[in-house]
């Protein structure tokens, strides 16, 4: 009977891993330098922002990488198969995101509950079309691209030293706007808040990779906050 012997890396494939692997940090140094440049030098509306900003300057990087590296991990994380899996999980998890954030904001400044119709609202769903961009080239950039290359660059880490890196990568890319739009102790809230949301969003990556959940789960996120005006 034929052997079924556990097929190794090709020497090639390693060597060009380890060479794209070197670019990592040049490369997200790059992709932060440019981005922080176009918010400061250009005054685009948010949808542009969100769809042709992002795509320019977080997904062309990605493509890059994948282009250069031949990296298969990455895109599998878009596979088709996870789906269903990944809208399911996604709507739970953004669920208890959504529900720990209200919680906290009515909490923190003494609000009431009050019903509103919000899915009958079109302002909502446009909001909700910008939040699906965002998290799409945001889990692409962060989780998809960075805490792939991590887990592979830092094999011998463990999983909390390599959700603990994605998250700050995370958090990194977003201070320059926290900065923009909160002063004094609202920052400090706010970079902790992203922290924790990134931080969240790293494990789930690293237990399913499946970046549809954290897509809709981002997505439903972002709608909470932009609800309760963070």
């Amino acid at each position: 009977m034929p052997s079924h012997e556990h097929k190794q890396p090709s020497s090639k494939g390693v060597a060009m891993a380890q060479q794209a692997h070197i670019v990592f940090y040049p490369l997200l140094f790059l992709t932060l330098l440019l981005w922080v440049l176009y918010r400061t030098l250009f005054t685009f509306p948010v949808w542009f922002d969100e769809i042709i900003g992002k795509a320019l300057f977080f997904g062309l990087p990605v493509w890059l990488y994948i282009t250069v590296a031949g990296s298969k991990k990455i895109v599998e994380t878009f596979s088709l198969r996870k789906l269903q899996t990944g809208i399911l999980l996604g709507l739970a998890v953004g669920g208890m995101f959504g529900f720990a954030t209200s919680l906290l904001s009515l909490i923190s400044r003494g609000s009431q509950v009050v019903p509103v119709a919000l899915f009958d609202s079109q302002l909502f769903w446009g909001e909700f079309i910008l939040a699906m961009f965002t998290a799409f080239w945001e889990t692409l950039l962060f989780y998809s691209f960075a805490l792939t290359v991590i887990q592979e660059k830092y094999s011998h880490w463990s999983e909390w030293s390599q959700a603990l890196l994605a998250a700050s990568i995370f958090l990194v890319f977003h201070v320059p706007n926290i900065f923009l739009r909160f002063n004094g102790s609202a920052s400090v809230a706010q970079l902790i808040l992203l922290f924790l949301f990134a931080l969240g969003q790293a494990f789930l990556f690293i237990g399913r990779r499946n970046t549809y959940a954290l897509i809709l789960s981002h997505a439903i996120w972002g709608m909470v906050l932009l609800i309760h005006t963070w």
